[in-house]
Formats: C-alpha cells, sequence, structure tokens
C-alpha cells in the first residue's frame, strides 16, 4: 500500500512526464518492489499499471538499461511485455530484447536468459549467437556448441552469426582444431557465407597459436575484402614470429587497397616488431612516417620504442624518448620504467638500476613484480646472492609479491655458488612469502645436491616434499638421483630408484649400469644383475650391445676373480 501510495503521488507531480522523469520515477518504483529473483509470483506489479500510458520502445529501454539489478529489469520487462492497460498497442522491439538478454548475460544469468527467449518464441540467430558467446566466456563449450545446433536447426543452416559466434568462443579458448572443423562444415553446407568476420575470427585464431602460414592461407583465400582489423591482425601474427618481411607485404597490400590505410595501431604493431628484432632504425622511420601521415603515437607506441632502445642498451636515449613523450602530452606508466630498469640491468648498471627502482618507490609510478624482477635477475647475472635475496624480501615487505622466476633465479645463484643450506631455506621460505615453489625450483635444489658429495640425506625430505605439492620426477631427476646413491654408497636405493624409473618407462644410462652391475656382481648377485640388464633393454635404448658388453665384463671379471682367489 506504501509502495502505490508513494508512486501515485510522485505521478501526481506532473500531468505529462518527460522520459528521463518517468525513466526516473520507475526505477525508483521499482526499487521500492525490489524483486530479488526470476519468480516474480509473489510480487504484484499493479504498482506499475499507472505508467502504462507512457510506454514506448525509447522509455523501455532506457529504463531496462537503468537498473543495477538484473532483476529488477526483468521484472520491468515481464511487465511491459503486457502492460495493464494497453492504450498504445505497446509491444517489446527487437532492441528491447537485445537490452535485456544482455543484462541478464551480464550478470551470469544464462539460463533465465535462454529461458526467456524460448517462451517469447524470440530464439533466432542473433539472439543465440548471444548465449554461445556467454556461455564460451565461461568455458562450457559443450553448451555453445549445443546452442549452435539449436540455431543450425531453427535457421535451416543460415546462422552466420551463431557460426561468428561459435568460431570466437573457440579461438579464444585455444580450440583452433575445432574452430578449423566448424569452419570447414560451413564451407561444406555452402548454406551461408564466411562474412569478413569470420575471417578475421579465423585469422586471429592462427596466429594466435603462432600457425602464420595456416593465417595466411585463410588470408588469401578470403572471398570478401578485408578489414582494418585484418590487416592489423595478420600484421601483428608476423611482427610476433618475428617475420618482418612478411608483415611488410601485409602493408602493402593494405597500402594499395582504397578503404583501409594503415592506422595507429598498425604502425605501433610494426615498430614494436621491428625493435623486438633489433631493427631500430625501420622502427624510428616507421615512426616518422607514422607523424608525415597525421597519425599521433600513443603510450603503446613510444613504449615500444623505448623497449626497443632499452633492450639494445641505448638507455640514454630510451629516457630522451620519454622527455618527448611527456613533451607530446602522454604520461609514461609503468612498462615504460621497466624497460629503462631493463636497460641498465642489461647494460650492468645495477647501482643505478637500484636508485631508480628507489626513485620510482618514492613517485606516483609504484614498481611492481616485473621492477623488481629486473633488478633481481640483474644481480643473478653478477652473481650476488645477497643483494638479490634482499630484494625479494623488499618485495614482501613492501606487499608485492615475486614471482617464482625470480626465486628460481635466486636459488641458482645461490647453488652454483656453494651455499647449499641458504637455497633449501630459501625454497622452504617461498610459500610465506607469497610464492608456491614450482617443479623447476624443486628440482634445481635436489639435482644440485644430487652432484655434490654428502647431501643426498636431504634430498630425500625435500623430494617427499616435492611430491606432496604434486610434482613428479622427471627423467633428468631420476638420472641425477641413481648417480648420488650411487656415489654415495647407498645402494639400496639406487636400485629403488633404477625400478622407479624403469618402471616410468626412463633410460637409465650406461654410467650408472655400470655402476650398479658392479656393485651386483661384487656380491654375487649375477641373477639380480640379468634382470637388471633385461629391465634396462626394455625401455628405448639405442645401445643395447653396450649393456650387455658391460654385463658381460663385470660378470667375467667377477668369474676371474673369485676363481683366482679358489686356486690360491
Amino acid at each position: 500500500m506504501a509502495v502505490a501510495s508513494t508512486s501515485l503521488n510522485i505521478n501526481n507531480a506532473f500531468h505529462t512526464p518527460n522520459r528521463t522523469q518517468l525513466v526516473t520515477v520507475i526505477t525508483s518504483l521499482i526499487q521500492r518492489l525490489n524483486p530479488q529473483s526470476h519468480n516474480f509470483k509473489n510480487l504484484t506489479s499493479n504498482p506499475l499499471n499507472q505508467f502504462s500510458h507512457h510506454l514506448d520502445c525509447e522509455v523501455v529501454l532506457k529504463v531496462i538499461k537503468n537498473q543495477t539489478n538484473p532483476y529488477h529489469a526483468l521484472f520491468f520487462f515481464n511487465w511491459a511485455s503486457n502492460p495493464t492497460p494497453n492504450s498504445n498497442n505497446y509491444t517489446h522491439s527487437h532492441l528491447c530484447y537485445k537490452a535485456i538478454i544482455d543484462t541478464l548475460l551480464s550478470h551470469s544469468l544464462l539460463s533465465t536468459a535462454s529461458s526467456l527467449l524460448q517462451e517469447s518464441t524470440k530464439l533466432s540467430d542473433f539472439f543465440i549467437s548471444k548465449l554461445i558467446k556467454a556461455y564460451g566466456d565461461r568455458g562450457n563449450f559443450k553448451a555453445a556448441i549445443f546452442w549452435f545446433n539449436q540455431a543450425r536447426k531453427i535457421e535451416n543452416g543460415k546462422c552466420l552469426f551463431s557460426y561468428n559466434s561459435v568460431l570466437g568462443v573457440l579461438v579464444r579458448g585455444s580450440r583452433m582444431k575445432l574452430a578449423e572443423a566448424f569452419f570447414d562444415q560451413m564451407f561444406k553446407d555452402n548454406v551461408v557465407q564466411p562474412d569478413v568476420s569470420t575471417y578475421t575470427t579465423m585469422i586471429r585464431g592462427f596466429c594466435k597459436m603462432g600457425m602464420i602460414e595456416n593465417a595466411k592461407k585463410v588470408f588469401d583465400e578470403m572471398m570478401v575484402e578485408p578489414n582494418l582489423l585484418t590487416f592489423n591482425t595478420m600484421i601483428n601474427g608476423f611482427c610476433k614470429k618475428g617475420d618482418m618481411k612478411g608483415a611488410g607485404s601485409i602493408l602493402d597490400r593494405m597500402m594499395s587497397s582504397e578503404d583501409c590505410l594503415p592506422d595507429t595501431v598498425t604502425y605501433t604493431t610494426l615498430i614494436d616488431g621491428y625493435c623486438k628484432s633489433g631493427e631500430l632504425e625501420e622502427a624510428m622511420n616507421f615512426m616518422n612516417e607514422m607523424v608525415r601521415r597525421g597519425l599521433q603515437p600513443n603510450v603503446l607506441t613510444y613504449n615500444a620504442l623505448i623497449y626497443g632502445l632499452c633492450l639494445r642498451g641505448y638507455v640514454d636515449q630510451a629516457k630522451i624518448m620519454v622527455t618527448k613523450m611527456r613533451l607530446d602530452g602522454l604520461k609514461d606508466n609503468i612498462s615504460t620504467h621497466n624497460s629503462i630498469l631493463k636497460g641498465l640491468c642489461i647494460k650492468g648498471k645495477l647501482d643505478e638500476a637500484v636508485k631508480y627502482l628507489k626513485n620510482m618507490s618514492k613517485s606516483d609510478i609504484k614498481p611492481d613484480v616485473i621492477s623488481y624482477g629486473a633488478v633481481i635477475n640483474g644481480y643473478c647475472k653478477k652473481r650476488k646472492s645477497e643483494d638479490a635475496t634482499s630484494l625479494l624480501e623488499e618485495m614482501q615487505a613492501g606487499g608485492i609479491k615475486p614471482n617464482v622466476s625470480s626465486f628460481n633465479g635466486v636459488l641458482r645463484i645461490l647453488l652454483g655458488n656453494g651455499e647449499f643450506d641458504r637455497a633449501i631455506l630459501l625454497l622452504k621460505k617461498m610459500p610465506k612469502m607469497g610464492c608456491l615453489p614450482n617443479f623447476i625450483s624443486h628440482s634445481t635444489i635436489i639435482c644440485s645436491l644430487c652432484m655434490a658429495k654428502g647431501r643426498m640425506q636431504e634430498v630425500e625430505g625435500l623430494l617427499d616434499a616435492m611430491l606432496r605439492s604434486g610434482h613428479n620426477i622427471d627423467g633428468t631427476m631420476y638420472s641425477l638421483l641413481l648417480k648420488g646413491y650411487c656415489d654415495s654408497g647407498n645402494f639400496e636405493m639406487a636400485m629403488r630408484i633404477a625400478n622407479e624409473m624403469v618402471s616410468h618407462k626412463f633410460v637409465i644410462n650406461l654410467e650408472s649400469f655400470s655402476v650398479l652391475v658392479k656393485e651386483l656382481c661384487a656380491k654375487m648377485k649375477f641373477t639380480e644383475a640379468e634382470k637388471l640388464f633385461e629391465m634396462c633393454v626394455r625401455c628405448p635404448v639405442d645401445d643395447k650391445d653396450n649393456y650387455r658388453r658391460i654385463l658381460d665384463e663385470h660378470v667375467l671379471f667377477k668369474g676371474i676373480q673369485t676363481e683366482h682367489r679358489a686356486k690360491s
């Protein structure tokens, strides 16, 4: 009763409300009604009836888009589907359906959206394509493909929107083989022709997977004219592969077209590609050409050049470029400064890099994990483990979680310097510092300890921790474990490792095989030595004859020794 009274008082404030006022009043009323689910059976929509004679498509669109709660939007949409009274003979337009479906999907109400479309008999290629994208974006490829098949049935195969949507879903999910199958099916059915979006999606997918030749084949076979996005996607694909000649050939074709001249994205992509290929002169030429054509470089353009200069150690020139960028009215960002840091480290100017890092901390652009990682990597190259470790601790104190590659770099330096205990301690501290060790972290330490003398007892605890973390032993680690146990004289553990290796189809190398056979023969365990040989040759080894030769030599040598002792 209070809701109706309040809304009536508002309505009486004006006789002919404008659309903005009307949207505000309706939104206020819906908020008071406050529907909280898609089931509105216990909630009356009668208070809305006083607005029915004001309904038109524009009002409905504005009300729907004005709602932050999707159930509020749906409640209003359902009422407006059959307003009482309906003096204007109002019915929802395509745009109104689009607005409510977009609202529901943006709030992950996929089943509600699909039910609404089915109940209103509005299932079509256009709307199904939206469902396909929504399910695909959430990783539900099975549902996306289900809805694609529904579109094919409903539209008798004439479902270009759905084709493009399912291809986009599969490309984003790196399912290129499946995307190819759908793309090929499109041509096989020959019911609907691919448009520029279809081709561009496939090109983008192949470029994303590094399959540039496949992308080029699709590009060359296009039955429609490429658009700006198509050209830029191809150029980006070639640049990522470092094939600047290929990128140039696409640019030439682009320049010869009438409707698709290069834009800022085109030039920035080429500049970035040439910089990463070390061709700074070409990159600068494109920068100059870009300006001559009246295109303004953006932050990405400048950052590409700054990164390229720093990669070659031209830090001073990079700093000049930063100044030029600022004079052009552009604000440098964290990527700009991370490039400078990397350049200083490449030049071996670590003291200057540390000073630069500290100045960043005092500025409005705070250093991130990449900033610290660049300097830590610089210290690691100089084998300065103390300084590198200190920076890791500084990151933690500053609330920045170091990445695992920074830790692994420091671990390698500690182990290379023979600081095994400090490396083990750092490995154990990693989780407390916000970074879980990966396989490389564990493997680096375990393998180093296997090659050191007298450290095999520590290996067992570390190996157990690694296995409990979900990491498995690989062939290299197995070989070093076997060698470590053999060198330490722990042949019981060595044999256990050998059996595990063979069971996992890993090859026992000749050196380890020789040590084990020698030990078995020394203990007169010739049968066990023969079994070891049989296990080894079951694995894919190339030189079975050498394994046989080693076994025979040790058996023969031990037999001669035994015979000699018996005679004497």
